[in-house]
């Protein structure tokens, strides 16, 4: 089957780029991808698959059955929305939305996901079971994954699979992360309150920065002295807005900040903990705060069995020299994680750099992708597929 599978992805080679391109050159934000969603149900159909539209707000799902000998459901999720940078690679087909670019390779990703719908619609009468083909909006703001899977996309559902490109792994291989893949990211206010005075007179005043500054100082020092440095924590305050005048004491002070961490435990722990030490340090000082925690996205924890299947599957079409054990973690986050809390799943890295320039890494106005990964990520997925129904 392997064989048949990179016959077919091969001639279908030149049909992916052109989709690629053609996605690339039409970038849209999250939440916008109406143009990418009529286009990639229209590749479906054209496959013979099943397409609901406009699931997920702007999803995209295809439902491709096979002959019912396995009633196990697999689902493969890809996205495609796009980040609000404006394009600097000077390529052909280069954005023509100005200020939106695919910067992070959901094109990529979403032309991984159709290349191998294309490929295993070709095989749909040796395939066992069904597979559920998700095209998700919203990836960059971290929503679109509850938006699709409040519309229902994981009912039924046994397993799911995805992919990710990774800049610093040359194309032709991909990258294998057992255990936790990235991390949680939750988003941190904090709002102090103090006295205004004189900024002569200081002992008159509670001076709300400078309290700032001792609960931001206070929490990195917290972080090494009293979680677990083998389950790390990344506290990082990216914003400070007060005071209104230089000879003015602050009497408010707001910090904007995220928080990322990798072990389900220490996450659950940190708004109690958080919260405890500012109102702890603002109290000694005189102040009074507010502090607000927002989830956003757990981390993505690989199952194991999956891992060692899209291992197993990548090992047997490329060879052992092309596939890389991770590791590390990243602790970027990917709401990918939140199907992972209705069936296991499994993400893989997808090798997109070039082996003779520099690779510039995602998010940046110059990233690029060495298109012949395309083929590497299709064959990959739809060998994991038949491996699935194989265990």
């Amino acid at each position: 089957m392997l064989t048949r599978i990179k016959e077919i992805a091969e001639k279908l080679a030149p049909r992916l780029i052109e989709i690629r391109r053609h996605i690339h050159s039409h970038p849209e934000l999250s939440g916008q991808e109406y143009q990418t969603a009529a286009y990639v149900a229209g590749v479906l159909s054209s496959c013979g698959i099943h397409v609901q539209e406009s699931v997920g707000k702007t999803g995209v799902v295809g439902e491709l059955k096979g002959d019912g000998i396995d009633s196990r459901l697999l689902a493969i999720r890809t996205d495609m929305d796009a980040l609000p940078i404006t394009e600097r690679t000077e390529l052909d087909f280069s954005s023509r939305q100005p200020g939106v670019m695919h910067a992070c390779g959901h094109d990529v990703h979403t032309t991984v996901g159709l290349g191998t719908a294309m490929v295993l619609s070709q095989l749909e009468e040796n395939l066992p079971g069904n597979v559920r083909f998700l095209f998700q909006p919203a990836e960059e703001i971290s929503l679109g994954a509850s938006w699709m899977v409040a519309d229902g996309v994981m009912e039924k559902v046994d397993s799911i699979l995805s992919v990710h490109v990774f800049p610093s792994i040359l194309a032709g291989s991909v990258g294998i992360r057992y255990g936790a893949l990235t991390a949680a990211a939750d988003h941190l206010e904090i709002t102090i309150m103090g006295e205004s005075g004189h900024g002569a007179r200081p002992h008159e005043a509670i001076d709300a920065i400078w309290i700032a500054s001792q609960v931001i100082t206070t929490l990195q020092q917290a972080i090494s002295r009293t979680q677990n440095p083998l389950r790390p924590v990344v506290l990082t305050i990216g914003t400070i807005k007060g005071g209104r005048a230089p000879n003015v004491i602050a009497d408010h002070v707001e910090l904007l900040g995220t928080v990322r961490s990798l072990h389900p435990e220490t996450h659950a722990n940190l708004p109690e903990w958080i919260d405890q030490i500012v109102k702890n340090v603002c109290h000694t000082y005189g102040a009074t705060c507010e502090v607000k925690y927002e989830r956003g996205v757990p981390s993505v924890q690989n199952d194991t069995t999956l891992t060692q299947l899209v291992e197993g599957a990548a090992r047997e079409a490329w060879g052992s020299d092309r596939v890389q054990i991770l590791p590390e973690p990243s602790l970027g986050a990917e709401d990918f994680s939140l199907y992972l809390e209705h069936a296991p799943g499994t993400m893989f890295r997808l090798g997109v750099g070039y082996p003779d320039r520099h690779n510039y890494p995602l998010h940046h106005p110059q990233f690029q992708v060495d298109e012949s990964a395309i083929i590497t990520g299709v064959v990959t997925l739809a060998n994991a597929v038949y491996k699935y129904w194989q265990r």
